[in-house]
């Protein structure tokens, strides 16, 4: 048997040449995974800056003693707002969430119990989402495309969740904190007015001086110019 002797240089340069390869080989896989991750849709805060409009929205989970007055301001300014519905509510109180449906207000899903949305699961958050649609749809009518998690809360399960359900996740970009017992309509009026801007999200609740504050908010966006939409009306102008 022949034995063949490789001189040293030729065999540095095959072990080189071999290790290139696997480490092309080992990078372009590596490559692969990283491209084939699909990348997750961020909330929106706000629309588009070019129309002077604001959308005012009402996260729903009680206080409902205080809609009918919410309401009342609403149409008697002729302004259209977004309503963010748990399941739980819808269910509890029907009547109310007719009202708003009959009123022409957009009316988007806020979870089902109000749970907090981060520490659950990519499925339990699915769950969530799916079954406070059912209840709103039953209830309303309507079938709901926009999403407000609770308490803003906005890890990649609750997006992952959003998304794969066909939801787009809307947030805020003016907070007025509505929810503390300390907020008196004025103070509530002055955050809106002095931070508004064209494309504005502003959340609230129903609370008693929120539905105070609505009639001197809106008059006063209005005579600064500003159009209130629901956020549907922003988000279309966004295309």
């Amino acid at each position: 048997m022949q034995v063949i002797f490789l001189p040293k240089r030729k065999i540095l340069i095959w072990g080189l040449i071999t290790a290139t390869l696997i480490l092309l080989i080992l990078w372009l896989s590596l490559w692969q995974q990283i491209t084939s991750v699909p990348t997750i849709t961020e909330p929106i805060y706000q629309g588009m800056d070019t129309e002077k409009q604001i959308s005012l929205t009402f996260n729903v989970d009680w206080g409902q003693e205080f809609l009918s007055e919410m309401l009342d301001a609403l149409e008697k300014n002729e302004a259209k707002a977004t309503f963010y519905l748990t399941g739980r509510w819808a269910e509890k109180f029907p009547n109310d969430a007719m009202d708003i449906s009959r009123a022409g207000h957009e009316i988007g899903n806020h979870g089902l119990k109000h749970n907090s949305p981060n520490a659950m699961s990519l499925e339990q958050n699915r769950q969530d989402i799916k079954e406070a649609e059912k209840i709103i749809e039953q209830v309303t009518g309507k079938k709901t495309t926009l999403f407000a998690p609770a308490s803003g809360e906005r890890n990649d399960h609750v997006l992952k969740a959003a998304e794969s359900l066909g939801y787009t996740t809307i947030l805020w970009s003016i907070d007025t904190v509505d929810w503390r017992r300390d907020k008196s309509p004025d103070q509530i009026v002055s955050k809106v007015v002095d931070k508004a801007h064209n494309g504005a999200i502003v959340l609230m609740h129903p609370t008693e001086a929120t539905a105070k504050a609505l009639p001197g908010m809106i008059n006063e966006l209005k005579n600064e110019g500003y159009k209130i939409v629901p956020v549907s009306k922003i988000l279309s102008d966004n295309n």
